[in-house]
């Protein structure tokens, strides 16, 4: 190849100056086969530069045939050439039919002047009025466009030129306006709220990856591209792909089913970051019409209990996910072994086998020589990122050590993210599943995942299914002094904030008597502007009862602590108080009412990444749990049956513990609300 002086009847590639990757990728075929050693005009030029930059990997048998048909001017544009190299990738290293290439990437094809501009004169005519209306602020590349649909390998520059002389004689020269910089129009607010919906649902459409995350992973027959290359010591480069006839084979051993696994070792509970990878695997075989097998990797009998495969197993089902079938990678150690057999036979090394988290993704290459080796099918194999929440550890050695040293009250204690301590808290696997699906089937392995994003996802779930309830965590005692201490009200509550009035099923009675109990965190002695709660001499509304008034406060032996309020209650309810407080009764005259034990959760942990830290244990919170031994609830809940889940108005989402019994219910809880009551007192 000449590296003299640019020829001065045409265009000097950019050979000689241009990337590494260009030299590598083209030059010993433009010094052989191109014959392009002294240089070529600037379109056969760009065409090459393409060719290097672009050429499919999987293809590159083929690449000196794509090269004659570009020098020779049979492939002239880059329109072509996409459409030569789309075609190219899908064949792969396979022979094809030349008449076939030559029809997909429009060898021979000539589009005449004449033609160009009666599609010009048609797609103008088509776009006058917008034409008319934004003159030279028209998008010329959308006419382009248009053009092109009819005529695929018309030359685009011709296109355009024909375009903008038309665009000259429709509108005359360009003037100092159609310069100016057009003025952004503002949006007119819609008159009614349901238009403003409309029209945004409209403009918004998501992209298919958000519609269908497996949309990213190809079909089954399309295997037959590169996975990834192999890189040995000599320089020589070994990209591993399906051969027609392997894939074929495989195709028929399957009957063309996508078929994926998901194998866990059963050393340990399940986390969160295996419902992401059971939502790949299994999720896609479903969205596939596969199946997926549940494989466990019992490769390290030491770590393994009948326990874990038991609870995986469980968990799986609980997911929503059904195995196609349950195996054991020691089902395969005679197979395994007969294979490692056929290896020393053929005079190459064992090379042990392949997972698919991002960790894992510098083993591929030994993976796929592993199969070559063994003239196995090579499967699509694709590494995801692990999932990483905040304010946790997802790492089973951790885990382990949390549950073996007693930090935390076993695998399904509800402050950690293992699946079973998730559904303990009250966490649904479908708000689960729907937290993967929104983050996506991502590959960003530094990602730190906020943990109140999944509680958004259970938030919005628990928002539509959480019946609602009232209990008092730490009650103060309200005696309303003009109501008879002998009388009893029942009253109607809601069990869903849109009950329709006509239907009894949507709500329970409440009794009210004379002593009901409010959360003493909704009482102060000080009044204030932002405060809402009750106090001397203010007014709040019982939530589905009356206003009350308080009237005297009843201070304990020390002179300071409340103990006791009295009220009055307007059984006119003329008054309207701005604030409305939840409560619970006395059923009837001097009787408590039911007592619960309710159990907060906060973070585990107080930093955000405790993985990070030395002392990771150091960083456990000391107030991720507290118990509530003696809260007050409706008389309603006493039917409460273990995982019914709640909401307590005001306080948050509730699930039932399997701790309870007859005598004691015990609740957890899911997550707090959104903090729409934090004002004053109530802080």
């Amino acid at each position: 190849m000449s590296n003299g002086s640019s020829r001065s009847d045409g265009f000097r590639p950019k050979i000689q100056s241009t990337s590494t990757q260009f030299k590598a990728h083209l030059s010993p075929n433009l010094d052989t086969k191109a014959d392009v050693q002294n240089g070529c005009d600037k379109t056969v030029g760009n065409l090459l530069y393409m060719v290097a930059t672009k050429f499919p990997a999987n293809a590159l048998n083929h690449r000196v045939f794509l090269l004659k048909y570009i020098v020779s001017s049979q492939v002239k544009n880059a329109a072509q050439l996409d459409a030569a190299l789309s075609f190219l990738s899908n064949i792969g290293p396979e022979s094809f039919n030349e008449n076939e290439f030559e029809e997909a990437c429009g060898v021979g094809v000539e589009v005449s002047l004449d033609e160009i501009h009666s599609s010009v004169t048609a797609v103008l005519k088509e776009n006058m009025d917008a034409i008319l209306d934004l003159r030279y602020h028209f998008n010329v590349g959308n006419l382009c466009g248009q053009v092109r649909k009819q005529h695929p390998w018309a030359d685009a520059k011709i296109v355009k030129e024909v375009i903008d002389e038309r665009l000259r004689s429709i509108l005359g020269e360009r003037t100092a306006e159609d310069d100016k910089k057009p003025l952004k129009k503002k949006k007119e607010k819609p008159v009614k709220v349901e238009e403003k919906k409309v029209s945004t649902a409209a403009s918004t459409t998501p992209p298919e990856e958000e519609l269908n995350p497996f949309s990213i992973f190809p079909q089954p027959e399309e295997n037959s591209k590169v996975h990834t290359e192999i890189f040995f010591s000599d320089g020589s480069i070994w990209r591993a792909h399906n051969t027609k006839e392997k894939l074929e084979k495989h195709l028929k051993s399957t009957g063309g089913k996508v078929l994926t696994r998901f194998p866990p070792e059963p050393n340990g509970y399940l986390h969160i970051g295996h419902a992401k990878a059971m939502f790949i695997n299994f999720g896609l075989a479903k969205d596939r019409a596969g199946s997926c097998y549940l494989r466990f990797d019992d490769t390290n009998p030491e770590a393994e209990k009948q326990e874990y495969i038991e609870h995986i197993q469980e968990i799986v089902q609980w997911m929503g996910w059904q195995p196609f079938k349950v195996t054991y990678t020691s089902d395969y150690f005679e197979d395994l072994y007969n294979l490692a057999v056929e290896l020393i036979r053929k005079g190459r090394a064992y090379v042990d086998h392949q997972l698919c988290t991002l960790e894992f993704e510098i083993r591929r290459p030994s993976y796929y020589w592993l199969l070559e080796a063994l003239g196995l099918y090579e499967p699509y194999v694709w590494e995801y990122s692990r999932l990483n929440i905040s304010n946790t550890v997802m790492s089973k050695r951790k885990l382990n050590r949390l549950v073996t040293e007693k930090w935390v009250d076993g695998w399904d204690d509800p402050r950690l993210m293992t699946l079973a301590g998730l559904r303990r808290r009250g966490v649904s696997s479908t708000s689960i599943n729907a937290f993967i699906r929104g983050i996506g089937i991502t590959r960003s392995d530094n990602s730190l995942i906020q943990v109140n994003r999944l509680e958004y996802h259970i938030r919005e779930e628990l928002n539509k299914t959480a019946s609602r309830t009232m209990v008092v965590l730490n009650p103060l005692k309200v005696v309303i002094t003009n109501l008879n201490c002998g009388s009893t009200m029942y009253l109607d509550a809601k069990m869903w904030p849109d009950a329709p009035a006509d239907d009894p099923s949507s709500f329970y009675k409440v009794p009210f008597t004379n002593v009901v109990y409010i959360e003493r965190t909704d009482f102060r002695l000080k009044d204030s502007k932002d405060y809402y709660g009750l106090a001397p001499g203010k007014s709040v509304l019982l939530r589905y009862a009356y206003p009350i008034t308080c009237t005297e406060v009843i201070y304990g032996n020390d002179k300071e602590t409340v103990v006791e309020i009295r009220a009055e209650y307007d059984s006119s309810k003329k008054s309207k108080p701005k604030g409305v407080l939840h409560w619970v009764a006395q059923p009837s005259p001097g009787v408590d009412p039911l007592k619960v034990e309710v159990r907060l959760f906060e973070n585990l942990f107080l930093s955000e990444n405790p993985a990070e830290l030395e002392d990771w244990l150091a960083d456990l919170n000391p107030r991720s749990k507290e118990v509530i031994s003696e809260a007050y609830a409706v008389p309603s809940l006493g039917s409460a049956t273990t995982g019914d889940r709640f909401q307590f108005e005001r306080l948050g989402y509730f699930a039932v513990d399997p701790d309870s019994t007859p005598e004691k219910l015990v609740f957890n809880r899911t997550v707090t609300l959104r903090d729409s009551y934090s004002k004053g007192g109530n802080k």
